[in-house]
C-alpha cells in the first residue's frame, strides 16, 4: 500500500454531498457548476427524498484534480460534500466488512479514521443503529489490512454512506476540505430555559459559518447586539447567553425570562424602518418575508454602518429556490460592490426547512 503524501494516490470517481430531503434537485445543481468549474467531465444523479446527491466523473481522476470542489462550505444546500471513491452493492447481510474492506484496500489510500454515516431520511436512518454497532467491527478489519492507522493524524478520514442495508458509498474526508460533524449535522442540546427551539438555528449559524477563530474574535461578551423579528426570543436569548447586550425590535412581547436577564431592550417597532441610534455589532434578523425584500434589508444596515456583522435567515419559496438564492446574492451585491469587499455565507442549516441562513459582513 502507497505511503505518499495524504490523498496524492486515491484515484476518485466524483462527489457525493449529503442534503435535507427535497433539495436534491438544488444541490444536484449547485454540485454541477462546481464540476464544471474544476474541470470534471462527468453527470450528476439525484433521486427526490433520498437525502443525497451523486456526481460520478467518467473516468477516475485524481483526488488533486478536485482542488477547491472538495470544499463543503462552498455549495448552499450541502450539509456535507466529500470526494468519492468506491460504492459497494449487494453487500451480504452477515458479512458487510469484507467487501467494504476489499474495496478501501484496492484504492491504495490509508486512512486515520472512519466514519458510518447515513442519509438522513426517516428510511435510511434505519440503519443507524447498525453504524454504531457496525463502525468498531469495521475498524479492526481496515487495520488488520493496514488500510487504518488512526495514529497518522494527517492522513485522510474514510467516510463509509450506506445509502440503503445493501450499498455504501466510499469517501475521502481531506483535512479543512469537509464539514467536522457526522453526515454534516452539528449535534446540538435544547436548552431547557431558550423560550423557543429557534435558538438553536443562530447557534448553528453562528457555528457553521464563522470559524473556531472568528466565533472568538468578533463574538464577544459585551458587545451590542440588534435582533429584528425577536419575538418570542429565542436569538436574543442566544446572543444574550453569550454576553451580548441585545435591542430586540418586535411588535409582539418576548417571553418573561428573555426580558429577567436585564440585558435586553425591548422596542415594539417595525424591523423594516427602525434604525439604532449608533452603530451595533451584530444584527441578527429572523422575520418572515420575502428574502429578495430580508436581503436588500441587510445590505443596507451593512452598507450604511448601522452594524459590523450580521447574521439573518431567508425563506425560501416552494418552487425556485436556487433562484431566489441567487437573486438575493445579486441583490447584496448591487448593493455593496461600491461599498467595499464583503464576505457573503449562505448555507441551508440543519435546523434550517424551507429557508437558508447567512452571514454577512464587510471584509477588513
Amino acid at each position: 500500500m502507497s505511503n505518499h503524501a495524504p490523498g496524492s494516490s486515491l484515484s476518485v470517481s466524483g462527489l457525493i454531498g449529503y442534503c435535507r430531503a427535497g433539495f436534491e434537485k438544488e444541490l444536484a445543481a449547485e454540485i454541477d457548476e462546481i464540476a464544471a468549474d474544476a474541470g470534471l467531465i462527468g453527470y450528476v444523479r439525484a433521486l427526490p427524498d433520498t437525502g443525497y446527491v451523486v456526481y460520478e466523473t467518467f473516468e477516475p481522476v485524481p483526488l488533486a484534480a478536485l482542488g477547491e470542489a472538495t470544499d463543503w462550505r462552498r455549495p448552499v444546500f450541502a450539509r456535507q460534500l466529500l470526494p468519492w471513491f468506491g460504492r459497494v452493492e449487494g453487500l451480504p447481510e452477515r458479512d458487510r466488512a469484507t467487501p467494504i474492506v476489499a474495496a478501501v484496500k484496492a484504492s491504495g489510500q490509508r486512512f486515520s479514521g472512519v466514519v458510518l454515516e447515513t442519509p438522513d431520511t426517516d428510511v435510511a436512518k434505519q440503519q443507524s443503529g447498525f453504524c454504531r454497532r457496525f463502525a468498531e467491527p469495521l475498524s479492526r478489519e481496515l487495520e488488520k489490512a493496514s488500510a487504518l492507522r488512526t495514529s497518522r493524524t494527517g492522513l485522510p478520514v474514510l467516510h463509509v454512506l450506506f445509502s440503503d442495508a445493501t450499498t455504501a458509498w466510499l469517501a475521502a474526508e481531506m483535512p479543512g476540505q469537509a464539514s467536522p460533524w457526522v453526515m454534516g449535522v452539528p449535534r446540538l442540546r435544547m436548552p431547557s430555559n431558550a423560550p423557543s427551539r429557534s435558538t438553536l438555528k443562530l447557534a448553528e449559524a453562528f457555528a457553521t459559518l464563522l470559524s473556531d477563530e472568528e466565533r472568538e474574535s468578533l463574538l464577544r461578551a459585551g458587545q451590542r447586539a440588534v435582533d429584528l423579528g425577536a419575538a418570542p426570543g429565542g436569538w436574543t436569548w442566544q446572543l444574550v447567553n453569550r454576553g451580548l447586550r441585545v435591542i430586540a425590535i418586535d411588535n409582539g412581547p418576548l417571553r418573561d425570562n428573555v426580558m429577567a436577564t436585564e440585558m435586553v431592550e425591548h422596542i415594539r417597532a417595525d424591523g423594516f424602518t427602525w434604525r439604532p441610534p449608533r452603530p451595533v455589532d451584530w444584527m441578527v434578523c429572523d422575520m418572515v418575508e420575502q428574502p429578495s425584500r430580508i436581503a436588500s434589508l441587510m445590505a443596507e444596515w451593512i452598507a450604511t454602518g448601522k452594524c459590523r456583522r450580521t447574521i439573518f435567515n431567508l425563506k425560501l419559496p416552494m418552487k425556485r429556490r436556487l433562484e431566489a438564492v441567487e437573486q438575493c446574492r445579486n441583490l447584496i451585491q448591487k448593493r455593496l460592490h461600491s461599498v467595499g469587499p464583503y464576505e457573503l455565507r449562505i448555507k441551508q442549516l440543519y435546523h434550517d426547512r424551507e429557508e437558508v441562513t447567512a452571514y454577512l459582513a464587510l471584509k477588513k
